[in-house]
């Protein structure tokens, strides 16, 4: 089935995808109201004594009650019976033996060695996104608050009877095989290859597979929300538009479901409890705490015009920020299709070792810096001052094209990375898994020397170094 075509939406209209015939609001951090059924959110006020249709209210807060008004995040739902609603929460059996969300020695290992996973396998047994979810890394701790772990996941079932709710963190999910139906309590967003949907901590959703096996990335982040970065000296204009995000329509059921099952990760750990009622029976809403989806396609990139290479972070679509000025708990930053012009440069990624730690994702084509053996669906990590850069095969072709190599189309691609000041440690699994590549480093091993000092008269050109 086709890609439906980007949704349609300019400034503040409501925008669709062609082919879903799902309707959005536009727009990034705005105060949306939205309602199902005309008249049923109430006028004037949150709370009334009876809403209308005899709706209950129920508020869901992203932040504390009384944090600063420009970051305070809060909607006002109103439901056909409110979320209390259901028997206590038990622990969920099976168990979900690998999931993380507080990363220390017992669970998890720090390597400084620079790491790279084929893609996932789909797994044969029913699967779905929720059992499907692998954590790979992370660091930090959802019960304090501040940290972050990033997930992968395969499914090839649509959920069933049952939702997920998150109250560890914000996720961030960039599907790569397979497009999601996904079910919030705000009402439906159908995501793509391409796009990227951030569904916040605490909201009720359930993931459908529209095209059968899917497979994807998520980013988790613990005691913050993502936010547009500050575009400095750009200007107004650039990058990730406000106006290009799309948030759901309220959209309701109103059905009986004996045996509906509530999954909740809390403190990394899967609780189920049992309702007879769907969840998403929100008739209205209003406020700035939602989901949202982002097309990556519709990034504006910004590049070098005349020389030398730009730090990826021109290419931020979003940014969790510490109390740290320009320091990011965690940016969502993409390679997209774009043009390299700069002279005397080489092009590419340059070789580099970074303070911050950076989990990389592929969605297709291939990526500008490894010739051979990062494929869609894949992953690399490089971790705190771990060298990184080009491929020998990468490096070796650059060069070879001297100074005269004209300007340049990268296409058909779209590469991502998770980027956090945090350093990850790694799960045994991820360590262990039949996807982790034992042969990465070699792709660096065939750099050779292209000195030519020690051809200077007078040098000696035998010097070598000890134990060699």
């Amino acid at each position: 089935m086709a890609r439906p075509p980007p949704a349609e939406e300019e400034g503040g209209r409501a925008g669709s995808d062609g082919v879903a015939g799902v309707e959005y609001l536009a727009g990034f951090g705005n105060h949306f109201s939205s309602e199902a059924i005309a008249g049923a959110l109430p006028l004037g006020q949150n709370s009334p004594l009876v809403c209308p249709y005899g709706l209950y209210a129920e508020q869901i807060s992203g932040t504390s009650f009384t944090s600063p008004r420009k970051l305070n995040q809060r909607s006002w739902l109103y439901r056909i019976k409110p979320s209390v609603t259901h028997e206590p929460f038990k622990p969920r059996v099976p168990a979900h033996d690998k999931l993380l969300s507080e990363f220390n020695q017992s669970n998890s290992s720090a390597t400084p060695t620079q790491l790279r996973w084929k893609p996932l396998e789909i797994p044969d047994a029913p699967t779905d996104f929720v059992d499907g979810l692998l954590t790979m890394c992370g660091a930090g701790s959802s019960f304090l608050r501040h940290g972050f772990a990033v997930h992968m996941y395969t499914a090839n079932k649509s959920m069933d009877n049952c939702a997920f709710c998150n109250a560890d963190g914000d996720f961030l999910i960039v599907p790569q095989k397979g497009r999601l139906w996904i079910t919030t309590e705000c009402g439906k967003l159908f995501v793509s290859p391409g796009e990227a949907a951030v569904l916040p901590q605490g909201f009720r959703f359930s993931v459908d597979l529209p095209d059968g096996p899917s497979r994807g990335y998520v980013a988790e982040i613990f005691g913050a929300h993502f936010q547009l970065p500050d575009l400095g000296p750009i200007g107004a204009n650039g990058l990730a538009d406000p106006r290009h995000f799309l948030v759901p329509k309220a959209w309701f059921e109103e059905k009986s479901c004996p045996g509906y099952t509530i999954i909740q990760k809390f403190g990394g750990q899967l609780f189920t409890a049992k309702q007879d009622f769907s969840p998403f029976n929100v008739v209205a809403w209003h406020g700035n705490y939602v989901p949202y989806k982002y097309d990556l396609s519709k990034f504006c990139p910004y590049n070098t015009v005349l020389f030398d290479h730009s730090d990826p972070s021109i290419n931020t679509v979003l940014t969790a920020p510490t109390d740290k000025p320009g320091v990011a708990l965690l940016d969502f930053v993409i390679f997209p299709p774009r043009w390299l012009v700069a002279e005397h440069t080489f092009r590419p990624p340059y070789y580099h070792r970074n303070c911050m730690s950076e989990f990389m994702g592929l969605i297709h084509g291939g990526y500008e810096a490894k010739a051979d053996g990062f494929l869609p669906g894949g992953a690399s990590l490089h971790s705190c001052m771990t060298p990184h850069g080009p491929d020998t095969k990468t490096y070796e072709a650059t060069i070879a094209q001297g100074n005269e190599a004209a300007p340049h189309r990268i296409t058909n691609t779209m590469a991502f990375m998770f980027e956090s000041c945090l350093i990850p440690r790694v799960c045994h699994w991820a360590l262990d898994s039949p996807s982790m590549d034992p042969d990465y480093y070699k792709c660096w091993i065939g750099l050779r020397s292209h000195f030519e000092g020690m051809k200077i008269e007078g040098h000696n050109t035998e010097n070598q170094c000890a134990g060699v």
